[in-house]
């Protein structure tokens, strides 16, 4: 368990220090702001390059992502659904089926596959269908639908090429599918900047909770409760069920799938939203809600299949 108790400590030290310097004020009013377009447009597409340019993306043909895929879609499937019931709006409905299926696979899910699993490579296929899968499709979504005029087809097409998230992830991939080697020279200063995306996301979160309501106490409940019954619960029990039962996972292979999908749902989600202006309240308390209650499901989780 020092693998999931680790993870969640370095986590919980860094929003705690964005707390406090939202707090104390000593970035000012518009702190969260500058690390929120700093993730967003700089730190998170360079980072999503430096790891996808080096990956293995024999990873993406296998039976655990397929588990992985079909499991993010049922539980996000299930929100939108509810979401177009109560007519939540396209925008808030994306960032809460987010919130429902995207797991925190990268700075989380990663020391949890080493500690735990004992191979951090294990949880490249989460991280590598997210990407290169998930964040595209969602972000063009967001992109349409936050759009006040209609433009022509081929604009909407391209709307994923003026995304830098998408970018990023899509370079990395035709870097690593041609088999090219990135200079070092080119790509020392991308990692360096990339290694900024992950603190900024965190202590731009840590920020947000400055001054903000208790959970489940305004407007957002309802959403927000579905998301965290669909992610920390809904989505590992999903898991479980399509790798044991249609593909006949067992052992270690069965104990992986269904540990990353209980991870909470990912802190950049939060980025997303704020990026968007929509949904914020909701990723900010669905992603505080599910990482506090993954702790005792990946502990079960760890205990009854380990």
């Amino acid at each position: 368990m020092q693998g999931v108790l680790s993870g969640f400590v370095v986590i919980a030290v860094v929003i705690a220090v964005g707390y406090g310097i939202g707090r104390a004020g000593h970035l000012g009013a518009q702190g969260r702001e500058v690390l929120t377009k700093l993730a967003f447009h700089v730190a998170s597409p360079a980072l999503l390059f430096t790891t996808l340019a080096g990956a293995d993306l024999s990873v993406v043909f296998s039976d655990r992502l397929l588990v992985t895929a079909l499991s993010t879609a049922a539980v996000a499937g299930v929100f939108v659904a509810v979401g177009a019931v109560r007519r939540w709006g396209v925008g808030r409905t994306t960032i809460g089926a987010l919130c429902s299926g995207y797991v925190n696979s990268g700075n989380l899910g990663i020391p949890i596959a080493v500690y735990v699993l004992g191979d951090a490579s294990l949880v490249a296929p989460v991280l590598l269908f997210q990407l290169v899968g998930v964040t595209p499709v969602a972000l063009t979504v967001l992109d349409l639908a936050g759009g006040g005029r209609k433009r022509p087809l081929w604009q909407r097409l391209l709307t994923p090429l003026r995304n830098p998230i998408a970018v990023g992830s899509l370079a990395g991939v035709a870097v690593s599918a041609a088999g090219v080697t990135v200079p070092g020279p080119l790509l020392d200063p991308l990692t360096l900047i990339g290694n900024m995306s992950v603190p900024a996301v965190l202590l731009a979160f840590g920020i947000s909770l400055r001054g903000s309501a208790r959970p489940l106490r305004g407007a957002e409940r309802a959403p927000v409760l579905l998301a965290v019954a669909l992610k920390s619960f809904a989505q590992p029990m999903a898991a479980w069920a399509l790798a044991a039962g249609v593909f006949g996972l067992r052992g270690a292979a069965l104990l992986d799938v269904v540990v990353t999908s209980a991870l909470p749902a990912a802190q950049n989600l939060f980025t997303y939203a704020s990026s968007y202006r929509v949904g914020e309240v909701l990723a900010r308390e669905a992603i505080l809600l599910s990482t506090v209650l993954s702790v005792p499901v990946l502990v079960a989780v760890a205990a009854l299949l380990g």
